[in-house]
């Protein structure tokens, strides 16, 4: 099991289009348990709805834990996408 802690840097958070593209990367590891924890709780990175119900905001510190055969690739490339500023630059 590999863990990593993130700090979230999108400036609106964990919405509904960061939440879909890290969704849509969990699943390409259905060979890897996903969980990410935070203070605000915990959830397997493949369900879209408890990602987004844990309302992540900018600055929130989480930490992803993966477990399984590709858990290195599985890692690396969820925490980028946990960490990228998806809304940048700002749209008015």
């Amino acid at each position: 099991m590999i863990s990593r802690k993130i700090i979230i840097s999108n400036s609106a958070g964990i919405h509904c289009r960061p939440a879909s593209k890290i969704m849509q990367k969990a699943l390409e590891f259905s060979d890897c348990k996903l969980i990410l924890k935070s203070a605000k709780g915990d959830t397997d990175l493949s369900s879209i709805l408890g990602l987004l119900s844990l309302g992540l905001e900018k600055g929130d510190e989480i930490v992803i834990s993966v477990s399984g055969a590709n858990e290195d690739k599985a890692c690396s490339e969820l925490s980028v996408l946990l960490a990228l500023d998806f809304d940048f630059p700002p749209r008015f």
